[in-house]
């Protein structure tokens, strides 16, 4: 957990321009992690200023206090779904922030911790919940779900051209014994494919894990209503910046932001995603994939 609690944020300096925080300014991180992009901004808007930080997941918040504890008295911990972002404010007496973040997917902490099931790597009980006090599991989806419903969420949530071959071999092994843990479903992966798992450039059941995380945490759902909520949650002149590490991610970004440009609400200020230089993707692999993406208020 250490290992993953320095590692360094994605694409920080690029954040910090778009958002270019001032002091005394209000920003909200509504996916604290580890806390890396909170402690730069956090650098940047005192004195007077205040960062509000929103995780799910109440093992990264306690990781985030302790980064941040050098600016106690500047920022708020939030444990709850960032969907929830309007509420958040109101409850705390925010009428709108200078500035929103949202770093999406999900965080190397979780992923390196084994038993939070998220892993391919490294073998756990199959849970995948970014929020552990909600009842429903990747091990519930995986053993309850039919088999034209696995194939519908592995091919919309994962892209998986393999999804109906995926599905049917998971069908057929838990009818024999329960799919409990992260090694058991991606062995059962790595045998409804028809190719060996050499040729693949990821691990070929990256798709399937990444299709039912989505589901179990509804990230797809929860990012459309936290960006819907941004006209109603961000000043004049305040900007938000989201980082997506997949093409649906990005696209409900994408176009987003589009509507809101047409409704005359926000300019667009990057015209492409930016992408990670490639010094930055040697020292930090994970920003290879990223995208982010931002708007500013009008």
């Amino acid at each position: 957990m250490e290992k993953s609690y320095s590692h360094n944020p994605v694409l920080s300096s690029e954040v910090i321009d778009f958002l270019n925080p001032a002091p005394g300014q209000t920003i909200v991180d509504a996916t604290i992690g580890g806390a890396g992009h909170s402690e730069q901004i956090l650098q940047r808007i005192i004195p007077g200023g205040m960062l509000i930080g929103i995780d799910r997941d109440e093992e990264t918040l306690r990781l985030a206090s302790e980064r941040l504890r050098p600016f106690e008295g500047s920022f708020k911990l939030i444990n709850k779904n960032f969907k929830y972002l309007k509420e958040i404010l109101k409850d705390l007496g925010v009428n709108k922030a200078n500035g929103i973040i949202f770093d999406l997917g999900i965080s190397s902490i979780q992923m390196e911790a084994w038993q939070r099931g998220f892993s391919i790597k490294n073998d756990g009980p199959l849970d995948m919940r970014m929020d552990r006090s909600q009842t429903l599991t990747a091990k519930d989806l995986i053993n309850r779900l039919r088999e034209t419903e696995l194939s519908d969420i592995i091919r919309d949530f994962g892209e998986e051209r393999f999804h109906r071959r995926i599905a049917k071999r998971i069908v057929e092994e838990r009818r024999h014994k329960e799919i409990s843990t992260t090694a058991e479903l991606s062995d059962v992966i790595l045998r409804s494919l028809p190719y060996s798992h050499n040729k693949y450039k990821i691990h070929p059941a990256t798709r399937t894990f990444q299709a039912i995380r989505i589901k179990v945490n509804d990230e797809l759902g929860s990012i459309q209503e936290a960006l819907n909520a941004l006209p109603e949650t961000l000043e004049k002149g305040g900007r938000c910046c989201i980082i997506s590490f997949h093409s649906l991610e990005d696209r409900i970004a994408k176009n987003t932001f589009k509507e809101f440009k047409a409704r005359g609400l926000f300019n667009i200020l990057t015209k492409k995603p930016v992408a990670a230089k490639e010094v930055e993707v040697i020292s930090n692999p994970r920003s290879r994939s990223a995208k982010l993406r931002a708007v500013e208020r009008m």
